[in-house]
């Protein structure tokens, strides 16, 4: 049977082989590849700095940038299931007002930032009194964020969040 008789046996042949490889391929001189001409780097266009809107409104509207309105059941006293959006003083949020047959409440809602001015929409929802708040992205979109409602008893007023959005490179809404 043959044994090696130098140091570097079994368990030292294998760490010698690893060290050394490992130092070759980090101090390789090889150039790194460059990139096809057709690659999807190349397609994407040269994109102008993202500009944000400004944090805050130098004019807030008083009155309402839009409104949600169906008439409930109650025909006696001609009662309305009332969505409504205001304008805040920061650019991005919104403070949104809903009423239904005398029970009132409010919240917050904040839209992402798409560089270009907020443009946020009421549009009906799926159950008989709710409505969904959205916005049109730079393609003119719709964009669903929040579903507001009453429950099904009509004892509560609720707000869920639909969608979470962020705004990549190139000025697109991905929902997350």
């Amino acid at each position: 049977m043959f044994r090696p008789s130098h140091a570097l046996t079994g368990p030292r042949i294998a760490t010698a082989l690893f060290a050394l490889c490992t130092l070759i391929a980090c101090h390789s001189g090889a150039p790194q590849p460059t990139p096809p001409a057709d690659s999807s780097d190349a397609k994407r266009p040269v994109l102008s700095q993202f500009k944000r809107n400004p944090e805050f409104r130098e004019h807030v509207k008083k009155e309402p940038i839009a409104e949600y309105r169906v008439q409930t059941d109650n025909k006696l006293n001609e009662m309305y299931f009332t969505v409504t959006l205001y304008e805040t003083k920061a650019t991005m949020k919104y403070l949104v007002k809903i009423d239904f047959e005398g029970l009132t409440g409010e919240d917050t809602i904040k839209l992402p930032d798409m560089g270009t001015p907020p443009h946020p929409i009421l549009q009906k929802g799926p159950e008989k009194y709710s409505c969904i708040v959205g916005l049109l992205d730079n393609k003119e979109a719709f964009r669903e964020l929040k579903k507001v409602y009453v429950t099904d008893k009509g004892q509560e007023l609720k707000i869920t969040t639909l969608k979470h959005y962020m705004v990549t490179e190139d000025y697109r809404l991905v929902g997350q």
